[in-house]
């Protein structure tokens, strides 16, 4: 990537997206084309994590959630998942000085529970460490999957109606909507998805209803400061109707 810095024009800046998600894919296909280990491709996309939340938080973008493991992840070969777990816990425990530095509040969703324990416990120690920063919000997607959150959703109203706590005349949006793994985060305006694929991947299947998409060629490793304004400018460009005229 070149090492120039560009800057948001006036109208892009006008028009910020409150929520930004990503599907982060291409990290295989990166290290593939460079004759590298997978890992390489996942170590590198880590470095492009850092590049666009500090430049979310620089532009003033109060959210961004990144799609960091999906319940799919789990079938790829143990060697990967357990690298990918290594990178995680690195990130977990080495990001939290910047984030507080950079008033970063950290937040995970997904099945948090069926990740390796130490990883649950930095996890938690991290997210308790970066809970009183109010800059932006960072929330990773681990061991997550749009429909699997749907599911849980169901599960537990149908346990608030059986337990008498929820009639069923009075579900609605709302009521899903807060018992879905993201209550309290705004719906993502914006969905940015690297490497070319046409696809949403399981990833926020209810909140992305109204998302503007953004996809990329560029792999997620090379992705940065420079792409991500691209998408910002082509978000501005877009005229958001809701279904509306």
């Amino acid at each position: 990537m070149s090492q120039s810095t560009p800057q948001l024009s006036a109208e892009a800046t006008a028009n910020l997206p409150t929520h930004v998600a990503v599907i982060m894919d291409g990290n295989g296909r990166w290290a593939k084309q460079r004759g590298l280990p997978r890992v390489e491709g996942h170590r590198q996309g880590a470095e492009s994590v850092k590049a666009v939340v500090k430049t979310a938080g620089e532009l003033g973008i109060k959210f961004v959630t990144l799609y960091a493991f999906s319940v799919e992840n789990w079938n790829r070969p143990k060697d990967e998942v357990d690298t990918l777990m290594k990178y995680l816990l690195r990130f977990l425990k080495r990001e939290v000085g910047e984030m507080r530095k950079n008033n970063i509040r950290l937040q995970a969703i997904g099945q948090i529970w069926r990740l390796p324990e130490n990883i649950q416990e930095q996890l938690a120690q991290t997210v308790q460490a970066t809970a009183k920063n109010n800059g932006i919000t960072l929330t990773l997607a681990l061991s997550y999957g749009g429909r699997t959150e749907i599911v849980d959703a169901v599960r537990q109203i149908a346990k608030d109606v059986k337990d008498g706590r929820l009639d069923p005349a009075e579900i609605n949006e709302q009521v899903i909507a807060h018992h879905l793994y993201t209550h309290g985060t705004p719906d993502p305006d914006l969905l940015i998805r690297t490497s070319g694929e046409l696809r949403v991947s399981n990833f926020l299947l209810w909140q992305i209803s109204y998302a503007e998409f953004v996809v990329t060629e560029t792999l997620w490793p090379d992705f940065g400061r420079r792409e991500f304004i691209a998408a910002l400018e082509e978000y501005s460009k877009r005229q958001r109707r809701y279904g509306g005229v």
